[in-house]
Formats: structure tokens, sequence, C-alpha cells
């Protein structure tokens, strides 16, 4: 795990201002900046769209009786993202629109998933609850 987090906050901003020197040599700083902006303000905006419509499922799962499991996995994603999204730079932008778009969410939303079922079952042997709706 401290190997993980070492490579990411010491390989990923070299990556980042590696690329915003690299972009910006061939489409100049300013606008390799001001695609960095557009691209955390169109992802913010995406976030808040998302988090809004998880939100209304969460309430919809809850009224209906039903435990929102897929519902708390994709808030959670949804708010990785925004934060992914706060770091500047073209490969977090990337990523974190990515993770904020359903279809490619559903991937992420599956591995964790898969990993929270293996974690629950080497610490308690039990299995989490499978939704009805996959």
């Amino acid at each position: 795990m401290f190997l993980r987090l070492l490579l990411a906050f010491t390989v990923v901003p070299f990556l980042e201002i590696y690329l915003l020197i690299k972009i910006g040599h061939y489409i100049g700083a300013f606008n390799a900046v001001l695609i960095v902006i557009l691209t955390g303000l169109i992802g913010a905006t995406l976030a808040r769209l998302e988090g809004i419509r998880t939100l209304a499922k969460v309430k919809e799962s809850l009224n209906r009786g039903e435990l929102p499991a897929e519902e708390i996995l994709d808030a959670l994603l949804i708010f990785t993202a925004g934060i992914v999204l706060l770091t500047p730079g073209f490969l977090t932008d990337l990523a974190g629109i990515g993770i904020l778009v359903p279809r490619t969410r559903f991937w992420f939303k599956r591995r964790l998933r898969k990993r929270l079922d293996e974690w629950i079952s080497r610490n308690s042997g039990m299995k989490w609850e499978t939704s009805a709706r996959e």
C-alpha cells in the first residue's frame, strides 16, 4: 500500500507536469492551462449532476425499503472523481471525467465491488449480497 501511495504522489504529479510542459509547448502555455481549467469546470458540473441523480436514486431505493448499495458505490466513485478533478492536470481530469461517465463508472464500480467482496470475505468470512438489478 505504501508503494502505491508513493507512486501516486510522485509519478502522477511528474507525469502531469511533463504533459503540461509538452502540451504547452505545442499549443501554448496559456491554452494548456485553459484546457485544464475548462476540463475541471466541465468535470465539476458533471460531478454535481451525477451526484444529484445518485441522491435521487438513493432516496428512491430507501422509499422502496431497499438498501441502496449500488447507489452508495456510485456516490463514493462520484466523490472520488470530484476529488481527482480538483487536482490540476490532464491525466487526473481524464480519470475524473472517466469515472463520472455512467458507462465507464460501471467498470470502476465492478472492480470496487470485487475488491470489497474480497476484503469482506477475508475479514469476516461473509459475502456482500448482490443486487437483483445485475
